[in-house]
């Protein structure tokens, strides 16, 4: 068994209900931190929200360079990054290597942004990851895990547990993960899914990072990687009672113990 796991929230901030979804989800100890998408219509209410002592030091940013407006001006004429009405509208193959220097300084302008924009409403990220796995793009994940790196916070490695990673996606992800820790601090060994953990056992060894997407379900909580219908809460009991849960901050901490199957 993984000697600690995180369970994320991630698109803090996308929409009221969203925002009200997480935070039941804090309150029902199903997640130990979240992830924030600063250019949201929900984005302020996640930030005062933020301010509870739950959460309170646990709330990293969910960079966003694939949905909604940017923050920034300098990416808004980069076509592999925005439509002709100034919204985000990704052009990026997974498996690019090299970004232009003009479209390499718009990235780091927005992400400069989303943090700035994080900061000026009293909310410093604990951690880093992105919206839709951008940061798994090589040259956006080199970026910003110097940018984590500069701001002293883990950032989230690309998920690297599930049936469906193929030999070279193993081989590739690997290879990024190598040089993402290379460059800064990592939030866990492992990353996967409710749906990967459903599938098959937890690893053996090491820390792990559960992202999680949750559903309202009948009192409990689903997920979006799961099948209709079936609970989050039991995935997380059945693959992982007894591991320590723990949240972001200055220094990690355990949370106080809470069953995965307390939901109400």
């Amino acid at each position: 068994m993984p000697r600690q796991v995180i369970v994320n929230a991630d698109d803090f901030g996308l929409s009221l209900s969203e925002n009200a979804l997480i935070l039941q989800a804090f309150e029902s100890g199903v997640i130990s931190s979240a992830t924030a998408m600063a250019n949201m219509p929900g984005f302020e209410q996640a930030c005062e929200l933020a301010r509870q002592p739950l959460l309170d030091g646990h709330i990293g940013l969910h960079f966003n360079l694939s949905y909604g407006p940017p923050l920034g001006q300098a990416i808004i004429s980069r076509p592999l990054f925005c439509d002709a009405y100034g919204q985000f509208d990704l052009n990026l193959s997974r498996y690019c290597l090299r970004l232009g220097s003009k479209d390499l300084a718009a990235v780091e302008d927005e992400l400069q942004a989303q943090w700035q924009h994080c900061l000026d409403h009293g909310l410093r990220p604990s951690h880093l990851d992105s919206h839709q796995h951008v940061h798994n793009i090589w040259p956006i994940g080199e970026l910003v895990a110097r940018f984590a790196a500069r701001q002293g916070v883990p950032m989230r490695l690309a998920r690297n547990l599930g049936a469906n990673l193929t030999m070279p996606k193993r081989i590739f992800k690997t290879l990024l993960n190598r040089r993402m820790r290379g460059l800064c601090g990592a939030t866990a060994d492992y990353v996967c899914t409710p749906a990967d953990l459903d599938h098959a056992a937890p690893p053996e060894h090491g820390s792990l990072e559960v992202i999680v997407h949750p559903l309202q379900l009948d009192g409990d909580f689903g997920d979006a990687s799961l099948m209709p219908g079936d609970s989050l809460t039991q995935v997380l009991y059945k693959r992982l009672a007894g591991v320590p849960k723990v949240a972001y901050g200055r220094t990690a901490r355990v949370l106080t113990p809470v069953e995965y199957g307390d939901v109400h």
